[in-house]
């Protein structure tokens, strides 16, 4: 008995970033302000991370919101409407659902249904992540327009007195919207993980230690009041082994950004600008001596006064890159993420 052949969508060769769209607070969080929680000077934490500033969003304003007004001036910049859109990925670990997702709720928000929806938890390579997938859905015909949003709160998962991390982040949105292209626009994703490194970025306690303490501080009166103080200190908030990530990022990093730009068939002489994760200026500055890039190539450096704002970092890079350098337009730029997990995720592509 024969198999019947199956049906397969279009193939399109190309794909490219049609537009971008940036969300950032208002709220300004100076050095000043982080000292007064961390033993710490404004003088130190820019020499060691060359943050002066970074943005957080106020209570009411959460991760599908800051996503929403990315995503809206992404499409109004590509020119589409929400009906046109064939999936909706929203790349964070920040949203407060751990189900259901909040690419679901966003792309009703913006009239996408009944278009697919999922999120990506990959930390700050999410955005990265979520490019390679939207090139692979709008090539293979799956999809003619995908909305790629990366977003965090990180305000809402931090402890202002611990020493680690929670001085570095900052809250804010990015979109894209991907679609057919004439000519390549994306270049091959270079990605992949190093779980030897699982516990060098992460949480403080596990969802679980919170239940089980929840549950053993119940008594038939009403909860201990001292208990439930003490449960306070368990929830989850983020923490990092600053100096095991560092190397990371420095010495595996510009060999995954090596590999994109080998992929993509250019070099270094051939791009406009340099979008790495804003995880630190730090690192930004040795990947470049790294990468041995020329003056001519600009590189994003947002991380000064918005923060390491995790998957949002890139795409809000980009958009300020663009903002004060228009003449970019049209060029390449190298972008790469990378976090905890710890994954990364990089790929050369065309400056709408």
């Amino acid at each position: 008995m024969s198999t019947p052949s199956l049906k397969q969508s279009a193939l399109r060769e190309h794909s490219r970033i049609l537009g971008l769209g940036s969300y950032r607070s208002e709220l300004v969080v100076t050095n000043d302000d982080v000292c007064q929680w961390i033993d710490s000077s404004d003088e130190w934490i820019r020499q060691r991370t060359g943050i002066v500033t970074r943005r957080r969003a106020p209570k009411e304003i959460g991760v599908v919101e800051m996503a929403e007004a990315a995503a809206r001036e992404a499409m109004a910049q590509a020119g589409i409407e929400a009906s046109q859109l064939g999936a909706v990925i929203v790349s964070t670990v920040t949203h407060q659902f751990a189900t259901p997702s909040a690419a679901s709720l966003l792309a009703d928000r913006l009239g996408a249904t009944p278009a697919p929806a999922f999120d990506i938890s990959a930390a700050c390579a999410g955005y990265c992540y979520g490019i390679g997938q939207a090139d692979a859905l709008v090539r293979s015909g799956t999809a003619d327009y995908v909305l790629v949003v990366g977003v965090e709160k990180l305000s809402d998962v931090i402890d202002n007195h611990e020493r680690t991390i929670s001085f570095l982040l900052g809250d804010g949105a990015g979109a894209a919207v991907i679609g057919p292209s004439e000519s390549a626009g994306i270049g091959p994703t270079i990605w992949g993980s190093d779980g030897s490194k699982w516990d060098a970025i992460g949480m403080t306690h596990s969802l679980l230690e919170v239940r089980d303490f929840s549950l053993a501080a119940r008594t038939d009166t009403g909860p201990d009041e001292a208990l439930a103080s003490a449960g306070m200190n368990l929830w989850p908030t983020l923490r990092q082994d600053g100096q095991t990530v560092f190397r990371w990022a420095v010495w595996e990093m510009a060999k995954v950004a090596k590999q994109a730009l080998e992929a993509a068939g250019v070099t270094a002489d051939d791009l406009a600008a340099f979008v790495p994760h804003q995880a630190n200026m730090r690192i930004i500055d040795s990947l470049v001596k790294e990468l041995k890039l020329p003056d001519h190539v600009v590189v994003g450096r947002d991380i000064e006064d918005t923060g390491n704002t995790s998957a949002a970092s890139i795409p809000l890079a980009t958009v300020r890159l663009l903002q004060e350098n228009p003449e970019l337009s049209g060029g390449l730029s190298l972008q790469i993420g990378f976090g905890a997990g710890l994954v990364f995720g990089a790929q050369v592509v065309v400056l709408p």
